[in-house]
């Protein structure tokens, strides 16, 4: 015996947040809405650096100061890395 359950299309992309996901572009190097937020939110001068290194750099030195991992800014950390690699390695 089958259930099958009615969606409301509608509502759910209503849900969706699309905007925390679109990339900014901010001195030539692509973030997303969300990092910048998180990035702004600890304080991180992201706008003075010039590659997506020095902000994973900026941000190491962030979490070694504190006393607990933040997990968010981790996240944001190593989807910057990712981006990094994927944008700047030889292929």
């Amino acid at each position: 015996m089958s259930m099958k359950k009615d969606y409301d299309i509608d509502d759910l992309v209503g849900k969706i947040d699309f905007q925390s996901n679109s990339f900014q572009i901010i001195n030539g190097l692509l973030l997303t809405n969300h990092e910048i937020d998180v990035l702004d939110r600890n304080h991180i001068d992201y706008k003075k650096c010039k590659s997506l290194k020095e902000i994973i750099y900026e941000i190491e030195e962030v979490l070694l100061d504190m006393d607990i991992v933040d997990e968010e800014l981790d996240l944001v950390s190593g989807s910057i890395s990712e981006r990094d690699y994927y944008m700047n390695t030889n292929k």
